[in-house]
């Protein structure tokens, strides 16, 4: 028993460091500056060299280090962590060149006429007379007889007694306007 214990003793006593500080030693500060870290190692992580310099107590900020943590950018495999499978990606299809796209499609369409801002909201004839209308653009109040040009853009085509067809006579579009109260 007595050679057991002398025997785990010494193999204890011999793994640890012999060099190592008392946990219970202060440390003290060094009037003279740290000296520069030794040229560090380079490893490769994924195909890049990484600085693995021995870590050290100087306060002083390390602006390479910075600069090299800006630089970093994450490049994510796309796979979303919160799914317990992976999404199977769908073949994609060739990309096509904006020349390709519209010789494909054809020109594009024309764009739509402007909407006839014009409401019609009144009769302004009298009896034996030709049939007028009371219209009007924001404040702008226009009276029109059949024929005639409004505000010099629309052209009072037919008024009916429920509505009055009006050409934008700039870009040709016609539009029925319906009579409204108040």
């Amino acid at each position: 028993m007595a050679i057991a214990g002398v025997v785990l003793l010494y193999n204890l006593g011999s793994s640890a460091p012999s060099a190592a500080a008392p946990a219970n030693a202060p440390l003290v500060a060094s009037s003279q500056p740290a000296a520069p870290a030794r040229a560090a190692p380079r490893t490769k992580v994924r195909g890049k060299k990484v600085n693995t310099a021995p870590r050290s107590l100087d306060p002083t900020l390390r602006y390479d280090w910075l600069k090299a943590s800006e630089d970093t950018k994450y490049e994510g495999t796309g796979r979303n962590i919160f799914q317990a499978q992976a999404e199977i990606p769908q073949p994609v299809a060739p990309a096509q060149t904006e020349a390709e796209r519209q010789a494909a499609q054809g020109p594009p369409p024309p764009p739509p006429p402007p909407p006839i801002n014009l409401k019609f909201f009144g009769f302004a004839s009298k009896p034996g007379e030709a049939k007028k209308i009371f219209l009007s653009e924001g404040e702008d109040v226009f009276i029109a007889a059949e024929g005639e040009v409004v505000n010099r853009h629309y052209k009072v085509v037919r008024i009916s007694p429920t509505s009055v067809e009006i050409e934008d006579v700039l870009n040709n579009n016609r539009q029925s306007i319906p009579l409204t109260l108040g």
